[in-house]
């Protein structure tokens, strides 16, 4: 039986960790490049995925410290694993697209979507900003009921 209180402690670090490290640990090279189809997009997002996994793992750890959690090392580390795995496809971007048409979500990936031929965007409001995140805050509660077993 997982306790209440340690899956809302986990899942409070990791959220909090997740919107830190996904906003301001991940460069801006990391976010532009991250889903690009190449071997500098894929080392650009294991890149952030890691820093961002580091984070997560810092915040599970000032928790555990802090709060005298008791957490055990492999479920963390299952549980990081995990999420590293699952947002490294989701930010890859072309699979969350491809998943978005395939439930017909696609229109709502594109909504907000940048101008053809530019690169920016009148306001950070996409729904591929919200179906990323959205994905990441899922695997963020599945993560936390693994570490917090």
């Amino acid at each position: 039986m997982i306790s209440a209180a340690a899956f809302t402690a986990v899942l409070a670090a990791l959220y909090a960790a997740h919107s830190f490290g996904d906003h301001w640990v991940q460069t801006h090279h990391q976010a532009r490049a991250k889903a690009a189809a190449t071997r500098s997009g894929r080392l650009a997002c294991l890149r952030h995925v890691a820093t961002l996994t580091l984070t997560k793992a810092a915040a599970l750890a000032a928790v555990a410290l802090l709060t005298d959690l008791s957490l055990h090392p492999l479920a963390v580390l299952v549980g990081l694993l995990v999420d590293a795995a699952t947002h490294y496809w989701a930010d890859r971007r072309a699979p969350l697209a491809r998943l978005a048409d395939l439930i017909g979500k696609g229109d709502f990936y594109r909504m907000g979507a940048p101008r053809p031929g530019t690169d920016d965007a009148p306001h950070l409001g996409t729904g591929a900003y919200a179906l990323d995140q959205s994905w990441h805050h899922l695997w963020l509660f599945l993560s936390a009921l693994i570490i917090a077993a």
